[in-house]
């Protein structure tokens, strides 16, 4: 199955083989016999290892989409291990403020590794000064408590790993309006830098149903609002990439549910810190905040 994620610009990036490693070609030397006779033992021929391959926009907040070359095993991006699907297929995605290059390594059983060096093309950002307006006020204990309670769980759904193949589909926007919120984009209070904001926000009334933009298995479902997110709900679509759900209304799935794509799972509400109803679609890979638009292409007209 063909992946399309955000772009399918091909990027070509160039490798070498890890240093210290035996030749892809030339024979190796033979080793004695051990009865004497002088007849060479056959040396064992490697076959060369291939290229990576990669689509996608290697960009900040971009989502890339690679096929490692066969006979790896195992990969790592900057030095921290990444998963692999059976067939070599693996995802790569890099957040709103990454640097311009990172290190995909590959392993082959052989001990044998291929690098690449990605270079991350940087974007601008929406950025918002408010030089009257203080930034907020300042937490309570039983906030901080709470949200302690809250982000443990957050941190847990999103550390689950389904067998999911949700992240080969060209995903679809969950609901489809107006687009009242971008990735990235980030206001100053009087100075002081409020918190890039880590999604797309969709506005609809209140009761707008919201649907899987791919198919994954429900790793969140709020029995309660979220002081911040409101009733959360977090699906994971395989390969450490998985969606967050917003401020609904209400949530329509339980946890260990399988859901397809185009699913409804939940409707559009204003609860937690929501000044109007709206959803909040929020996208991570790993442990990396990425920008759900390019995913899901432009948003389709009003009809």
């Amino acid at each position: 199955m063909r992946t399309r994620l955000g772009g399918a610009a091909l990027i070509a990036l160039a490798g070498c083989v890890g240093p210290g490693r035996p030749a892809a070609s030339g024979p190796a030397p033979a080793a004695p016999s051990p009865h004497g006779t002088g007849a060479k033992v056959a040396p064992t021929k490697l076959v060369p290892l291939g290229s990576f391959s990669f689509s996608g926009p290697a960009t900040q907040g971009g989502l890339v989409s690679g096929q490692a070359p066969a006979g790896i095993t195992a990969l790592s991006l900057d030095g921290k291990p990444i998963p692999i699907a059976p067939d070599g297929r693996f995802l790569v995605g890099f957040g709103r403020d990454a640097g311009p290059r990172a290190v995909l390594a590959g392993r082959a059983a052989d001990g044998r590794t291929v690098t690449r060096e990605i270079v991350v093309a940087p974007r601008s950002w929406d950025i918002q000064s408010l030089p009257t307006l203080a930034k907020g006020t300042t937490p309570t204990p039983e906030f901080l408590a709470r949200r302690k309670i809250e982000t443990a769980q957050i941190s847990a759904a999103r550390a689950v790993r389904s067998a999911v193949e949700g992240w080969r589909q060209h995903f679809r926007w969950p609901v489809e309006g107006r687009i009242s919120g971008v990735y990235g984009s980030q206001r100053i209070y009087a100075g002081e830098p409020g918190a890039p904001h880590s999604g797309v926000d969709i506005a609809r009334p209140t009761g707008t149903p919201v649907v899987s933009p791919a198919d994954g298995v429900v790793v969140l479902a709020a029995a309660a609002p979220f002081t911040l997110e409101g009733n959360l709900l977090i699906v994971d679509h395989g390969l450490g990439l998985n969606s967050a759900f917003l401020h609904l209304s209400r949530i329509d799935v339980k946890v260990g549910d399988r859901v397809r794509q185009g699913q409804p799972v939940g409707a559009i509400g204003a609860t937690g810190r929501a000044t109007g109803p709206h959803l909040h679609w929020a996208m991570m890979w790993q442990d990396q905040r990425i920008d759900p638009q390019p995913l899901a292409g432009p948003m389709p007209a009003a009809k």
